[in-house]
């Protein structure tokens, strides 16, 4: 099936940049991203930024620019039956401009890779043709939230994804810390 990622989420002023790989199929219907009740991504979020777990989608996504966070996904298309990134055919992939989005975002300092899909790809596809300059940003992979990996319990995983709380502005940050 040939599928289509959604626009970003971001805020102008934000500094970090979480990057998945292509909405699965309960997002796509949804047209939200990480719409699986089972995927961590959201739970993770809230419980860094010290937000109520009831949120609704449109909340959620308001307080990730509110905390300088873009949300995206390195593909723009491909055809993937199901959900699973191991599904994506490679030949028929279509990358996002990131190129336009970094010069729409001057401030992002870090990327971080939803995992390990998100990374390579990004890696192969994306990073060769950014300018230098983009190229020294921070990038780091963090483990997959996706209901498929399941080597890391939500704690082992939350604790990983703690790092990008270090790239928030120092006000943001220091709240978060106490």
């Amino acid at each position: 099936m040939n599928v289509k990622s959604f626009s970003y989420i971001a805020d102008p002023q934000a500094k970090i940049l979480i990057l998945g790989s292509m909405p699965g199929v309960m997002s796509l219907e949804r047209q939200q991203y990480y719409a699986h009740p089972r995927n961590s991504f959201w739970p993770i979020m809230l419980n860094l930024l010290k937000l109520p777990s009831d949120l609704s989608y449109s909340e959620k996504t308001q307080a990730l620019m509110q905390h300088y966070i873009a949300l995206w996904d390195v593909l723009q298309s491909c055809i993937r039956p199901g959900s699973l990134d191991s599904a994506i055919d490679m030949s028929s992939v279509a990358i996002n401009d990131f190129n336009h989005f970094f010069r729409c975002h001057p401030q992002i300092q870090a990327v971080f890779f939803n995992g390990q899909k998100a990374e390579s790809v990004f890696q192969k596809r994306v990073l060769p043709h950014l300018s230098s300059e983009l190229q020294k940003l921070t990038f780091q992979r963090l483990p997959s939230t996706s209901p498929a990996h399941a080597a890391l319990s939500f704690n082992d995983k939350l604790n990983q994804w703690r790092t990008i709380l270090q790239f928030l502005p120092s006000n943001k940050y220091d709240k978060l810390m106490t």
